[in-house]
């Protein structure tokens, strides 16, 4: 970016906001409209909320005169995607008093309330807080939820993770007194500093995420993030003693989103950067948030993330300045390997002896519907569970920590409500995500949520054609580019572009570690089976053993390179 290149509006907004305060206040008690002021709607991410319309009414409020059926939705900050039963019980009567009757499960292991109408805002953000859950961070300009491997089986390591996904989200919050004041009542307390100390005066040019992962199991898709930390184990292995955490590899610079027609913006993976001892985690952090924040693009917001900032300073000068602001010199990276990026389903037992059950939830999203009354069984669960819930990265849900002597209770209450889908579903349907489009964000183009299960009954009915049913194909759906279900890494993926037209990529690994390409464009349903049918006939007659079908494409060369 030109250093004379003019400032984004989001850019001024932000600058005129008295720390992120704006005019929300009076926006809230302007009764007449259902809406907040134009300014403030950029301004309220930053408190984790979005402000929202109903697209499927919208039309039709139109031709009657009225303004769009506005609610936000609100996310919270939940660092690791860990939650306590009295949280759980308490989310659950927000989303049934002042939410749509559902809970959702995201991404970056945090919940998503939606339908909340203006005059339930403040409150209901006050009561998630009352529940030592917040909601600050949660979208902006700002660190974002950080992530960690879910898994609570595998070692003491992934207590380790979550203990630092934990104490980086503290570290780089901001500390604007905006959000206490606003939504908590609090009041103003005198000579709290003008300028945020990491976030500076302005905040980030755009979004910041970070992610830990505890190899092998990739399950945050670490490369997918701005600043990534990879867990580097000593100790582990036949007669290698008791595991510890010797430090991290440190990524830095992934980032998914895209816009269409702009070949100016494309999903980039990560690099690394290299290995850093534990000690060192909170100051690489800060001066990789803190490099962003003067070096990113304030002019552009399509070119903002830090993933085109090392592309423009280039990696050893990023790394260098990373180095200065730090005081740590990057060591050579460690070696690790990523088998898989998904969850394992079903009862799994600790090393400490307890018991963890992971249960599928089809795009995050808990509600009682038909046969399945997941957001019934869970408030049933979580009133008799004496452990506590974690979020995974992909959308699911681990009910963790659960004695020997309560397994046959959660069994029950899992089978009468519909819970054990994971049972009973296949891999390529255990494994898939979408994000949530239409019809409440404005961003998407097409369906995604809505439109998952079709899709894979669907592709699942030609995989069984081709005699592949027993395969799993990592499928991902996005309502549009910016990638918010981490589709360029999955090795089917569509990517809305029209109501009912979406750009088919394949070509993804099952580890997370290779993005996809683009396949063919603009297709309906049946231009995608159509498109897919001759690669699924040739992946079931020349695939190796064990053969993922990202991997046969690329082998093949049926992929532009």
């Amino acid at each position: 970016m030109s250093r004379d290149a003019p400032l984004s509006p989001v850019e001024h907004i932000k600058a005129a906001s008295r720390r992120l305060r704006g005019t929300i206040e009076s926006s809230l008690a302007d009764a007449p409209t259902g809406a907040i002021a134009d300014d403030d709607t950029q301004l309220l991410k930053f408190h984790g909320s979005y402000q929202q319309d109903d697209r499927d009414v919208r039309e039709e409020r139109r031709l009657q005169k009225l303004e769009p059926a506005y609610s936000f939705m609100i996310r919270t900050r939940l660092p690791g995607g860990v939650c306590t039963t009295a949280q759980w019980l308490a989310l659950d009567g927000l989303a049934r008093t002042h939410g749509n009757g559902t809970l959702r499960l995201t991404t970056r292991q945090a919940f998503q309330f939606h339908g909340i109408v203006k005059r339930d805002l403040k409150a209901t953000i006050a009561a998630i807080n009352a529940t030592l859950i917040d909601t600050i961070a949660a979208c902006g300009d700002v660190n974002r939820n950080v992530i960690a491997s879910a898994n609570p089986v595998e070692s003491r390591l992934h207590a380790e993770a979550y203990q630092w996904a934990t104490q980086i989200s503290a570290h780089l919050l901001p500390r604007t007194r905006a959000y206490h004041e606003i939504w908590l009542g609090e009041e103003k307390i005198a000579g709290t500093p003008e300028v945020e100390p990491i976030l500076g005066a302005t905040y980030l040019p755009r979004k910041f995420k970070i992610a830990l992962v505890v190899p092998p199991v990739n399950d945050v898709d670490v490369f997918a993030h701005d600043l990534g930390f990879i867990a580097i184990i000593e100790g582990a292995g036949a007669g290698g003693g008791v595991p510890r955490l010797a430090g991290f590899n440190v990524t830095v610079g992934g980032g998914l989103g895209a816009t269409h027609g702009d070949a100016t913006t494309y999903p980039l993976l990560a690099q690394v950067a290299g290995f850093i001892a534990p000690k060192d985690t909170l100051a690489i952090a800060e001066a990789v948030v803190t490099t962003q924040r003067d070096f990113g693009d304030r002019s552009n917001r399509k070119r903002a993330r830090l993933k085109y900032t090392i592309e423009a300073m280039g990696l050893p000068a990023f790394v260098a300045e990373v180095e200065r602001r730090s005081g740590v010199r990057f060591a050579p990276a460690r070696p690790y390997a990523f088998t898989t990026s998904g969850d394992r389903f079903g009862w799994t037992r600790g090393y400490d002896g307890r018991w963890h059950l992971t249960l599928r939830i089809p795009s995050g999203r808990i509600a009682d519907r038909d046969s399945a009354r997941q957001l019934t069984g869970l408030r049933a669960i979580a009133g008799v569970h004496r452990g506590d819930f974690r979020l995974t990265p992909n959308q699911n849900l681990i009910i963790a920590n659960v004695p020997a002597d309560a397994r046959r209770d959660i069994d029950a209450l899992v089978l009468d409500h519909g819970l054990d889908l994971y049972a009973r579903a296949s891999g390529t349907s255990l494994n898939a995500l979408a994000c949530v489009a239409l019809p409440t964000c404005p961003l998407a183009m097409a369906e995604a949520e809505r439109y998952l299960p079709d899709f894979l009954a669907a592709l699942e009915a030609r995989l069984a054609h081709h005699g592949l049913a027993q395969v799993p194909v990592l499928v991902r759906i996005s309502g549009c580019p910016n990638g918010c279900s981490r589709p360029y890494l999955a090795e089917v993926a569509l990517i809305g572009k029209a109501p009912g037209r979406y750009n088919l990529h394949v070509g993804g690994d099952a580890a997370g570690t290779r993005l996809n390409v683009l396949y063919r464009e603009n297709l309906t349903e049946a231009g995608i089976l159509e498109a897919l049918d001759p690669l699924l006939w040739q992946f079931a007659n020349e695939r190796l053993p064990n053969e993922r079908l990202g991997d046969f494409l690329w082998r093949v060369k049926l992929l532009p390179a």
